[in-house]
C-alpha cells in the first residue's frame, strides 16, 4: 500500500483522543474500508474480537474485512505469556485486528513475525530522527535503540482446514516515557534489562501521537495480512532477517528464568523459526514459552 500522502504532523496537543477524521485521511485506500471502533476502555480489546470471533460461522469468507478495535484503557491488558502490559491512557496506541485468514492453523507459522515486519515498516514510514533504530526481537517484539517500543500477542478463535480467524494484538508505547520508565523501574527493582525495558516512540518523533501512529500500523498491517493469507511467512524472511536487532551476535535463550541455550543469532528461517549457531552447530527454536536476550559476559542476564 502505498504510504498516506497528508502531512505528518502532531494531532492537537491539548487532546490526546485519536482524531478520527486525520486518520481516514491517512489511510491508504484499503484500510478505508476496515471498520475501526474506538473506545475509551474495555478488559481487553483481544478478548473483546475473541468472544466475536468465536461466534462467526467457521468459513474463510465469515469477516469480509477486518475489524480493528481501538481502547485508551485496558484493565486487562497482557503481553505475551500473561505478562500485564503498562499503559497509561494517550500515551499508548493499544488496539486488535480480528481477521480470517485463508490458512489452516499449522500454516500460520511466522505469523507474528510477519505482523513485526509491517509494523516496522509502517513506523519508519513516520518522520523520525533515525528510522533504522527501530528493529526486530524474535519473536514479536519491535525495538527503539534496543528498547521496547512495541509488542505483539496473536490468539486463534477457530480454525478448519482451509481457514483461520484469528486476532492480532498491538501495544505500541507512543509517549510518557518518562512516567512509563519511572513505573516499571519500580516494578523490577530498578534492574534495566536490554530489549524488555520500555521506551517511546516520542524518542525519536517528539511530535509522536496516537492517530498518526494508528494509520501508519493500519495502513502497513493491510498489505501485510493479505500478503500473509496468500503465501506465508516466507515472503517476509529477508525484510524480517534484514531488520533483526541481534543479528550476529551472542544471545541467550531462557525459559522461566532458566537459560536452556545460547549460541549466535542468525536469524530466522522460511518458517520463522530462529536460527541459532551454539557450540555443537545451527540449533532451530520454534516458539514457544522462551525468552531471548543479550547474551552477557556474566552468563544469562
Amino acid at each position: 500500500m502505498n504510504a498516506p500522502t497528508a502531512p505528518h504532523h502532531a494531532a492537537h496537543t491539548d487532546d490526546w483522543r485519536i482524531d478520527r477524521d486525520r486518520a481516514v485521511a491517512l489511510f491508504g485506500p484499503a484500510a478505508h474500508h476496515w471498520p475501526v471502533e474506538i473506545v475509551e476502555e474495555t478488559g481487553s480489546t483481544n478478548a473483546d474480537l475473541m468472544a466475536r470471533m468465536k461466534a462467526l460461522p467457521r468459513r474463510a469468507s465469515a469477516l469480509p474485512r477486518p475489524i480493528v478495535r481501538v481502547a485508551y484503557l485496558q484493565t486487562a491488558g497482557r503481553g505475551r505469556r500473561g505478562r500485564a502490559w503498562y499503559a497509561e491512557p494517550g500515551n499508548a496506541l493499544l488496539f486488535s485486528v480480528a481477521c480470517v485468514l485463508p490458512r489452516p492453523l499449522e500454516n500460520l507459522a511466522g505469523l507474528s513475525l510477519a505482523v513485526g515486519v509491517a509494523l516496522v515498516d509502517g513506523l519508519r514510514s513516520l518522520p523520525l530522527t533515525a528510522p533504522g533504530q527501530i528493529a526486530l526481537k524474535w519473536p514479536n517484539d519491535v525495538l527503539l535503540e534496543g528498547d521496547k517500543l512495541a509488542g505483539i500477542l496473536i490468539e486463534t478463535a477457530w480454525s478448519t482446514a482451509s481457514a483461520s480467524a484469528v486476532v492480532i494484538g498491538i501495544g505500541t508505547n507512543v509517549k510518557g516515557g518518562e512516567q512509563l520508565a519511572a513505573k516499571v523501574s519500580a516494578f523490577n527493582s530498578g534492574e534495566r534489562t536490554p530489549g524488555t525495558t520500555p521506551t517511546t516512540l516520542s524518542r525519536a518523533l517528539p511530535s509522536a501521537n496516537l492517530t498518526d501512529t494508528l494509520a501508519a500500523e493500519l495502513n502497513a498491517l493491510e498489505a501485510a495480512l493479505q500478503r500473509f493469507g496468500q503465501a506465508g511467512f516466507a515472503p517476509f524472511q529477508p525484510r524480517w532477517n534484514a531488520c533483526h536487532a541481534y543479528a550476529g551476535r551472542e544471545v541467550v535463550l531462557l525459559e522461566q528464568g532458566i537459560e536452556v541455550a545460547r549460541g549466535v543469532a542468525a536469524g530466522v528461517d522460511a518458517r520463522g523459526q530462529l536460527l541459532l549457531d551454539t557450540a555443537t552447530g545451527r540449533e532451530t527454536i520454534a516458539t514457544g514459552d522462551v525468552s531471548l536476550r543479550l547474551a552477557t559476559d556474566g552468563g544469562a542476564p
